[in-house]
């Protein structure tokens, strides 16, 4: 599928903290934590534990988010299928929707069961 201005922008002014429950709502059912959701997260957006309860607390947008945020450097090893949308091959112009689907995929992989090392990539010596 294809990003369009519309879906970027729909995404880009999301309430991350009213998606934010509903992150940990599907990862509980599946047998992980709130702290292993926040590990990820953080591990994305280079946020610590206050920043991001900060911005869930204040209602900060996706756009936000991802302005504030200091992505890891191996989130390119972030790749898949996520909603019908090829992360890899999301095109630059639509840079927080990229972002938005990465983090989607890694919680994807957290509710899963796939290992924390697995999910918060490395790069291979």
């Amino acid at each position: 599928m294809k990003v369009t201005v519309e879906k970027n922008e729909k995404v880009a002014n999301m309430v991350f903290g009213s998606i934010y429950p509903l992150y940990l709502n599907r990862l509980e059912k599946n047998g992980r934590t709130k702290e292993e959701l926040d590990q990820v997260i953080k591990w994305f957006t280079g946020f610590d534990q206050d920043t991001l309860q900060t911005l869930i607390d204040k209602k900060a947008t996706y756009k936000t988010l991802f302005e504030k945020a200091k992505i890891h450097p191996n989130a390119h090893m972030i790749k898949g299928v996520v909603c019908g949308y090829r992360i890899e091959e999301i095109e630059e112009e639509f840079e927080l929707y990229k972002q938005c689907r990465q983090m989607e995929k890694l919680i994807d992989e957290l509710a899963k069961g796939r290992k924390m090392e697995k999910i918060l990539r490395q790069e291979k010596k």
